[in-house]
């Protein structure tokens, strides 16, 4: 099952249209961690790693009950995590 939902995948493409990236730099892998045999009813849980492919700077993000992993990827986009070393 996918934890990315299709809005949250537009909003990261957005991200990084946003400051002139190139999707195809990026990758980015989901993970579940949803307990199966949990009885609580918070919905699919896990993270996200993305990679900028040609610096190979990698974070992760959680992913799940109010976690707004694009929010948290496009600060790191502002505060440079995923800038080309000078």
């Amino acid at each position: 099952m996918r934890l990315i939902e299709p809005d949250e995948r537009h909003d990261f493409v957005a991200a990084l249209q946003r400051r002139g990236l190139a999707e195809s730099d990026f990758e980015f892998l989901e993970t579940d961690t949803t307990d199966p045999k949990g009885d609580e009813n918070f919905g699919l849980q896990g993270y996200v790693t993305v990679t900028r492919l040609s610096i190979r700077i990698t974070r992760e993000y959680p992913i799940g009950y109010e976690a707004d992993w694009v929010q948290h990827f496009s600060h790191d986009l502002d505060a440079g995590v995923f800038a080309t070393p000078a």
